[in-house]
């Protein structure tokens, strides 16, 4: 995997998610600004599937299992989309919250996916 790249998302997951309980915490649902930053983290995500598919099709193997690791990355790449849908509904402050959760989410499951292909990769 590409360290960079999982970084760069953990990172963006992480200003998404302070950018989102900011929102919260004045009281407002999630705007459209907030859907471009959830599709910017979800392009880098999509990003991050290819790579991580395309590795595994040149035979590369993660350290903890090929099984993990694609239904990890299937996780993280569906984390903030859901949390996105799930704030469609939820049209108040608390929408804000379920997307700040859903990027907190992506952060930690960035950070398994660095574990799971190994550190040293």
């Amino acid at each position: 995997m590409l360290v960079a790249l999982t970084v760069a998302i953990g990172a963006a997951a992480l200003a998404l998610a302070a950018w989102c309980g900011h929102a919260a915490w004045r009281d407002q649902p999630t705007k459209d600004w907030h859907f471009i930053g959830m599709a910017v983290v979800t392009v880098l995500v999509l990003a991050q599937l290819v790579i991580g598919l395309v590795q595994l099709g040149r035979g590369e193997r993660p350290e903890q299992g090929t099984v993990i690791f694609v239904a990890y990355l299937l996780g993280a790449f569906a984390a903030v989309p859901a949390a996105g849908m799930l704030s469609l509904t939820e049209r108040t402050k608390w929408g804000s919250v379920t997307v700040a959760a859903g990027a907190v989410v992506l952060a930690v499951l960035e950070v398994r996916l660095y574990d799971i292909w190994g550190s040293g990769a």
